[in-house]
């Protein structure tokens, strides 16, 4: 026998999904424009655009371009990267990041990258499994970098310097950066009440 609480939660639900799918198909969909680089009170943004152009071309313009010049990295290496692909399936990989492994790790990168304005992970989190699973669905041959700003929720992503340094210290090589990312989130999960 049904309570009517439960009743009114499914009422709730159903109403809520209903909204949230009418909000779906009359808005338009979001996509990153800006990369937020963000230390503090310091934040310059490098539009997507730009991304996306070095990806293409192998050429960079803008604060890209001067960042690269700084840092002396060669823009053609940088969009041999922005163009790796991750063969990733979209079904395995839409149930992984929604385990409680996935969350964990995805709570990781969200302490990383979020939206610009409201980094809580109650934001955060859904943000990139966003990102992810729109972008393996826009793409059909893999996911790049530029596929995920593509698909990510909102209009300026942001990247949290000091906690991505903090990350690139720690990992010295892959094996210490998937043991870093392994690791923590196991040590949470042990934490984690079922």
């Amino acid at each position: 026998m049904r309570t009517f609480r439960t009743l009114r939660c499914r009422v709730i639900a159903l109403a809520a999904s209903c909204g949230i799918g009418l909000t779906a198909i009359a808005s338009p969909v979001l996509a990153a424009k800006d990369v937020a680089l963000v230390s503090g009170a310091f934040r310059r943004s490098i539009p997507v655009k730009d991304i996306e152009h070095l990806a293409k071309t192998g050429e960079a313009r803008g604060l890209l371009e001067q960042l690269l010049a700084l840092s002396q990295q060669d823009p053609d290496n940088v969009a041999k990267l922005l163009n790796q692909k991750l063969d990733l399936p979209l079904v395995l990989t839409s149930r992984l990041i929604n385990t409680r492994i996935g969350e964990a790790i995805i709570r990781r990168v969200g302490q990383i990258i979020y939206p610009i304005h409201t980094p809580q992970p109650a934001v955060s989190i859904p943000a990139l499994r966003a990102g992810v699973v729109n972008g393996l669905h826009n793409s059909n041959d893999g996911l790049t970098a530029v596929d995920f700003l593509k698909a990510y929720p909102n209009e300026v992503l942001a990247v949290n310097l000091p906690a991505l340094f903090s990350v690139i210290e720690k990992a010295q090589s892959i094996s210490g950066l998937v043991q870093f990312f392994s690791d923590s989130p196991l040590d949470g999960l042990k934490e984690a009440k079922p």
